[in-house]
């Protein structure tokens, strides 16, 4: 069996764990918790299939505090089954729901991780190819960008690490300076654009700028 056939296996017996659960609450079983236990379990099938399949569900934003809104309800499971007695019928969803959440922590905190060409846009995608290019022929390369009495002057390197952004905004209130790494080129067209608004045609070869201002 391979790795990716396996995967698929266990998507759909999460997913046959949900139907079941609906089926159960539907008959008359389960608890006061089993909505809640279902809505969660829903939403993290949805972020499994999203994680297996390599697509886009809903923002990724809100996958890794679904992890760990998961593994908080998994430790308060344990911790009230066992110290507090409780009818057959609670502990089987309890002790069901807290093993079988493990799995999805681990894969919905992994899928929320924005540093994945999963999360990129058609025009991300785009521009990062053009990045790439740039960065192999010239590396690093250098933008800036200039907005009223605002400058943000970005420096890109690309290294077998992946890819850093060194970022100076300069303003009538200062200057401050930062730096942030990727691992693929599709999320630091992301960052540029959002937090520097630099877009893949400001950029030229570092040298370049640095004889520009020196004339």
């Amino acid at each position: 069996m391979t790795l990716d056939r396996a995967y698929y296996l266990l998507a759909a017996f999460y997913s046959l764990m949900v139907i079941m659960g609906v089926i159960a609450i539907l008959a008359g079983g389960g608890t006061l918790l089993a909505p809640v236990h279902l809505l969660l379990g829903a939403l993290a099938v949805v972020g499994l299939w999203g994680y297996i399949l390599k697509r886009r569900f809903m923002n990724p934003r809100m996958w890794r505090p679904l992890a760990c809104v998961l593994a908080v309800g998994i430790v308060v499971q344990l911790f009230i089954m066992l110290t507090t007695p409780l009818s057959s019928v609670l502990l089987t969803w309890m002790l069901t729901s807290s093993i079988f959440s493990v799995m999805l922590v681990i894969m919905l905190y992994r899928y929320g991780d924005r540093d994945q060409p999963l999360w990129a846009s058609d025009e991300e995608r785009t521009a990062a190819r053009q990045l790439d290019v740039l960065l192999s022929d010239n590396s690093p390369i250098t933008a800036i960008k200039r907005d009223g009495s605002r400058e943000n002057s970005v420096k890109v390197f690309k290294s077998n690490e992946g890819y850093k952004a060194s970022v100076t905004r300069r303003s009538k209130e200062g200057q401050e300076r930062f730096e942030e790494r990727f691992q693929y080129p599709e999320t630091l067209v992301f960052f540029l654009e959002k937090f520097t608004s630099v877009t893949i045609n400001d950029f030229r070869p570092a040298s370049t700028v640095e004889n520009n201002s020196a004339l």
